[in-house]
Parts: C-alpha cells; sequence; structure tokens
C-alpha cells in the first residue's frame, strides 16, 4: 500500500528545526568520528551491536540513586484502535457495529472494565470502553491497578481543533497517514530520516549514570530512531543475548589462527585517527558483547514463563533478563525497545488482528510478572506506540489508515485502573474526526512521552532537548503516575 497524500504538508516550525539541529551542531569532532567508523562497520554487514558510541557530552544529570527502566513496545503497521478498545455503553456501541459492518466485534465477547472510584480522569457520564477479547492479560493488569489506557493520542505538532487542521492554520505533522513518516514522528518528533529519538535522547541524559554507557539504550528487534541519541546509540542484542563478533571470538571455520588475525586487525592500536576510531570501537564492542554475556550467565534464571511462540514475548523476556543484570552491568537508567509487526490490516483483520492482540498481551502480563519476581515492577514502565490508528469504517474487510489511537501504560508505578485523556466521540463527521472515523489526536506524543520522561528522572530544564515541540502543550497533565 502506497503512503497517502500529505495533508499537512511538511509544516514543522523552524524553530524546531533549529532546536534538533543545534543539539547535532553540538557534537564533538570525536562523536563524528566515532559515528563514522560505526557506520563503515556496518556498511562491511556488521551487527549495529558495534556502535558503541557512548559520550558523556550531554547536559548530563546528576548520577541517579536508584534504577529504572522504560519501554517502548511498537506495533508496526498502525494498530486498529477500533478492536482494541471498544466502546461498550450500549449507546455507543451501536454506533460503533453500524459503522465497522462485518469488522464489528461482538458485545458479549469484549472484556469489561471498571476504572478505580478515585480516577482523576473519569470517563463522562454514561461512558464505557471494553477490551477485546484477546487482551485477558491487559485487563487483569487493569483491574490490578497496574496499567491504564491513555485515549486517542497520537502525534501532534500543536495543540489541534478540527478547524484548524481543516484550514490547515497550524503545524501539521509531515505526511499524515504515512507509515515511514508516522513511525519516525511517533519515535523522534521527526519526519522519516531522523536521526535521534526521544528514547535515545533520553538516554544522553544518564550516560554519566552508568558505569557502561553502552548499555543504556538496547534495542531487541533490531534497528528504530527512537533508541539513537545525539551522543548515546543504541546497542542491539538478540533474544538470545549479546551479538557476537563470530570471528574475532574464535568460531569462524575452527580457526584459531583466522580469529587471531582478525583481532590484530579490528583491535590493534594504529597511528592513523579513522583507524584508531575503528579500532576503538570495534575492541568496546568485544567487550561489551562480553561483558553481557557474563552479565546474563552469572544471573540467577528468571522465574517468570514466557511463551516461546510469541516472537513478541521472547522480545520482552530478553528485556527482564537484562534488568535482572542491571547490578552486574551497572546500570542506573535504561531505555528498551521492542516491536512486533503485521498491524497494516487493510485485509483479513477479523483472521489476524486478534492473533496479534493475544501475543502483545501475553508478552506485556509475562513481563510485567517478572519484573515482579525480580522486585522492580515499581522500577520499570512498558508503554505501545503504533505508526498511527486506523480508519473506523471498513473497507470491506479491512481498515485503512488513521491518526489517533488507544494505547496502554502498564507498570508498579502506574496510577492503573482509569483511562487518561479525552474521550473521543464515537461516529463518523464527529469534531474527533478527520475522515471515515480517523482520531484526531487531543492528546499528543509530547505529552505521553513527557510524563513518562518525568517519572524516568529527567527535569524540566532538559525536557526541551528530549521534546522540542514540548513547550506548546500542556505537561504533567495526564496524571499517569
Amino acid at each position: 500500500m502506497s503512503n497517502q497524500s500529505n495533508f499537512g504538508g511538511d509544516s514543522r516550525s523552524s524553530g524546531h528545526r533549529v532546536n534538533v539541529a543545534q543539539g547535532i551542531n553540538n557534537l564533538q569532532r570525536r562523536e563524528f568520528l566515532r559515528r563514522s567508523a560505526a557506520v563503515s562497520i556496518a556498511g562491511a554487514a556488521a551487527p549495529w551491536a558495534m556502535n558503541l558510541a557512548a559520550l558523556s557530552e550531554a547536559a548530563a544529570q546528576s548520577a541517579p540513586a536508584d534504577y529504572k527502566a522504560l519501554v517502548c513496545l511498537f506495533m508496526y503497521g498502525g494498530n486498529d484502535y477500533g478492536n482494541t478498545v471498544v466502546p461498550f455503553d450500549q449507546t455507543n456501541y451501536n454506533t460503533y457495529a453500524g459503522i465497522r459492518a462485518a469488522l464489528t466485534t461482538p458485545r458479549d465477547q469484549l472484556l469489561t472494565l471498571t476504572a478505580r472510584a478515585d480516577a482523576t480522569n473519569a470517563l463522562p457520564s454514561g461512558r464505557q470502553f471494553a477490551l477485546a477479547p484477546q487482551l485477558t492479560g491487559i485487563q487483569s493488569l487493569f483491574a490490578a491497578g497496574k496499567a491504564g489506557i491513555l485515549l486517542n493520542a497520537g502525534t501532534l505538532a500543536a495543540p489541534t481543533t478540527l478547524a484548524q487542521y481543516n484550514a490547515k492554520s497550524v503545524p501539521l505533522p509531515p505526511k499524515l497517514f504515512s507509515h515511514n513518516d508516522q513511525q519516525s514522528v511517533w519515535q523522534s518528533s521527526l519526519a522519516e530520516g531522523a536521526t535521534s529519538g526521544w528514547g535515545g535522547r533520553m538516554g544522553d541524559l544518564f550516560l554519566n549514570g552508568n558505569s557502561t554507557g553502552t548499555f543504556t539504550c538496547i534495542n531487541v528487534s533490531g534497528n528504530a530512531v527512537y533508541m539513537s541519541g545525539l551522543e548515546s546509540v543504541q546497542y542491539q542484542v538478540n533474544s538470545a543475548g549479546a551479538v557476537k563478533l563470530n570471528a574475532a571470538a574464535g568460531s569462524i571455520y575452527g580457526s584459531s589462527a583466522v580469529s587471531t588475525a582478525l583481532r590484530e586487525l579490528t583491535q590493534a592500536p594504529r597511528s592513523h585517527l579513522m583507524e584508531s576510531e575503528h579500532t576503538r570501537v570495534m575492541k568496546r564492542a568485544v567487550e561489551a558483547e562480553a561483558q553481557l554475556t557474563t552479565a546474563l550467565a552469572t544471573t540467577p534464571a528468571l522465574t517468570t514463563p514466557f511463551s516461546t511462540d510469541n516472537s513478541l514475548a521472547v522480545q520482552m523476556q530478553m528485556v527482564a533478563k537484562i534488568i535482572a543484570a542491571r547490578t552486574a552491568l551497572g546500570a542506573k537508567r535504561q531505555v528498551f525497545f521492542v516491536s512486533i509487526g503485521g498491524f497494516d490490516l487493510h485485509d483479513f483483520l477479523v483472521a489476524q488482528h486478534p492473533g496479534l492482540l493475544t501475543n502483545v498481551s501475553g508478552a506485556i502480563k509475562s513481563f510485567y510478572d517478572a519484573t515482579e519476581a525480580l522486585g522492580v515492577s515499581n522500577q520499570v514502565t512498558t508503554f505501545t506506540a503504533s505508526d498511527f490508528g486506523r480508519t473506523l469504517t471498513s473497507n470491506g474487510d479491512g481498515s485503512d489508515h488513521g491518526w489517533g489511537s488507544h494505547h496502554f501504560v502498564v507498570g508498579g508505578a502506574v496510577k492503573g485502573q482509569q483511562f487518561w485523556g479525552k474521550a473521543p466521540a464515537t461516529g463518523v463527521g464527529t469534531s474527533d474526526d478527520v475522515g471515515q472515523g480517523r482520531l484526531l489526536p487531543t492528546t499528543s506524543v509530547d505529552m505521553l512521552g513527557s510524563e513518562l520522561a518525568t517519572w524516568f528522572g529527567v527535569t524540566p530544564t532538559n525536557m526541551s532537548r528530549v521534546f522540542p515541540n514540548i513547550g506548546r502543550f500542556n505537561q504533567g497533565t495526564l496524571g499517569l503516575f
């Protein structure tokens, strides 16, 4: 499916571009060399695990005394909000069912939700929401007060009403309804091609607090701009642990001579500046792999079961293992990224979406249980994200690209069992609809991210480093924690 037209245009403000550009320009020359060396390695088919530029030139915050981890679970393709968090009161359910047609989830199959009595953001009188039948793990965490639902969140460059959207009188995210661009805006506040994301920019601030900065931003699912900072670079692992440079480890063709030669080639001191930088990066890659492998091997095994048939659960199990090894790694602040694809369901939504939700719910529940078993549930927060929501209308067998969507925030510190944000009107042609039931977000990613960042320890003076547009939005109004 090709990207949709650019309804919003490239309307980022000059101030937005300048803030990010200034951050990039502040990188020191040795950081440029470090990144150049890492990129040259990647070009030779080496893993991103070798990109180990963890500097301390950021406006670093004081080293924290406690431990905290933030986990981003990204659902690639654009999750269908209409069949995830479903209107349940009879009036709104009837409207939903009339619009969804063959995509409708039967009301008697939905999982009911009861908000806490002291909810700070109660739903409007009479409004109710329920969960898809597959989200039993999320339902149990919601009931226990360990999970909440953020309603109608999405990418915004500034607070936007329907009239402003139609008149294009405020900045809009670039290339709305485009997968690549909206993934990038969600993860970085910039369009496709961005070189840093807000997870990585948070990591920048805490590099000095971790004894090994390499383990600040850890990606278990590949490469994502969310995890790249202006100084920190994401360290990639897989479901089995650290990614090894096999030849240097002595396993290539069983030849120790070849391994010795490769170690000499890649790790021996060099007089040339670029060669020396390349050598330093390679040496740190090997040392980081050895440190993580040893830490995982010497940390007691997890007792919480994770489904081996669920690739997302396997990723989150590795996150739990690394968190368990936090002391051995000298980590005080860590940002993690996991992902699951397959949500671009223009077709086969009824057949395929339930299985995806089953995997998301099972992985989140197992991961939360693991943090409880490790005694760190109050110190770990997980949140979901996606390209965008989808249309409430059916195209016959699926739904099309949308904008706002509903998301989950999970953790022991979360003030859960409630809904955050503003409940959107159900229907087509409402003040919350930009066409075909595409929700106009009323909560920006920046608002969500800033509350997560505040919990993580980012100070108000550093918030604009992480979220260039945050000055346009009200902060601290969601009440996640």
